[in-house]
């Protein structure tokens, strides 16, 4: 089958690939009918995600058709023929985590639980496509996938809604539903977004549907705060703008209710010389993750107001203000997505059109072109925001 590979630093190549097969009774195999290319992504491509190896098939945003399931699959959830989306954590739903709908923390999930443990102090549940540190499984950027505990994790589709409707299930639009969920928004609040990508879009229409009374989009690409402006959301360019001079005079001196921050490690920021100093220590091994957005999020926030954090962080980062954090009374949320918890009410909420996350695709080409695509998505071109491939 044809897959797209991580070939290197910088670098992915769509190669030849043996055909997944059932290893375990609860798997299933997947026919892929459409992909994406996720922010999270780069964090491999850009080689700050260790223990990536040449050959590793990509993306954890898929769905497809159910071709083929193991004899251990449960019958009522499952069968082949089923149209269905693949959360990214593969969950065993039978373990304490689980059992507390904290998917993405599985006990059971990741092969490489010791690698984990050293990383984070203790195992997280395996990924698609995302490192050895997950697991080392094959990711969904590829013709056909192998999906582990089956019967836990795929979501049936089972009106005409289109791919397009449905796919970011996978991942970005629980992640984005997540972030805003964290912060308990009251009628009252202000939420501001730091990132107006595929997450920060969903956080931002999220908070909204959750009844926020202003939602602020902070970025420095045009198009992207255009798009987040054309949904209703209020755009701070933090190149044009100091964005916590900005928050204040948007929230009457107070600063905003609610912060997410929907960037993570690779965060850059509009003054050049604090921009230099976080990619100086990054080159040189002194830290793992830019904090930029972090930083400015926890610094803005209002006195006793929740920062939630759903952008990824994968290592050790410099200067984080816990000063503030504690002395502010401020509220510190975070955690990859229990992406299955959310999957149902939020393809309810796209049935009845409160949602539609079609708003955010700018390009779909065949997965043979994810190189390009992943050009034109990392380099942020041709007004770039969301790839979706087709394999």
């Amino acid at each position: 089958m044809r897959a797209n590979t991580w070939a290197g630093r910088n670098k992915v190549e769509v190669r030849d690939v043996p055909d997944p097969k059932i290893l375990n009774r609860r798997d299933a195999i997947v026919r892929i009918t459409s992909t994406a290319i996720c922010g999270s992504d780069l964090h491999l491509v850009d080689g700050y995600v260790p223990t990536m190896q040449d050959g590793d098939v990509m993306g954890h945003e898929f769905m497809g058709e159910v071709i083929e399931v193991g004899s251990g699959v449960d019958p009522t959830r499952l069968r082949v023929g089923d149209r269905v989306v693949v959360p990214f954590p593969i969950a065993c739903g039978a373990c304490a985590a689980c059992a507390a709908e904290l998917y993405s923390c599985c006990e059971n999930s990741n092969p490489n639980a010791g690698i984990a443990e050293k990383m984070f102090g203790h195992p997280t549940a395996g990924i698609f496509g995302y490192s050895h540190l997950t697991g080392g499984f094959a990711g969904g950027q590829a013709q056909y996938a192998r999906v582990p505990f089956a019967d836990v994790g795929p979501l049936k589709i089972e009106s005409d809604l289109t791919d397009e409707q449905v796919l970011f299930l996978s991942d970005i639009l629980p992640t984005g539903y997540m972030g805003a969920e964290m912060c308990d928004i009251q009628p009252s609040d202000v939420v501001a977004v730091w990132g107006a990508g595929p997450v920060g879009q969903f956080a931002m229409d999220s908070a909204r549907v959750l009844g926020a009374a202003k939602v602020i989009a902070i970025d420095k690409e045009p198009y992207r705060l255009q798009m987040a402006e054309r949904a209703g959301h209020i755009p701070v360019n933090f190149d044009e703008v100091d964005v916590r001079s900005r928050l204040l005079e948007l929230t009457g001196g107070r600063g905003p209710d609610k912060c997410i921050d929907a960037v993570g490690l690779e965060a850059t920021h509009g003054s050049a010389h604090i921009a230099a100093y976080d990619r100086i220590k990054q080159a040189v091994r002194s830290e793992t993750d830019r904090p930029h957005a972090l930083r400015q999020a926890i610094m803005s926030c209002r006195s006793g107001g929740v920062v939630s954090v759903i952008g990824v962080y994968g290592g050790l980062l410099d200067k984080f203000p816990a000063g503030a954090w504690m002395n502010r009374s401020l509220t510190l949320r975070t955690g990859q997505c229990h992406v299955q918890r959310y999957m149902k009410p939020l393809l309810q909420r796209i049935e009845r059109g409160e949602l539609d996350p079609t708003r955010i695709i700018t390009h779909t080409m065949p997965l043979d072109d994810a190189e390009r695509g992943f050009d034109i998505f990392k380099n942020k071109r041709e007004n770039c925001e969301k790839v979706v491939l087709k394999p």
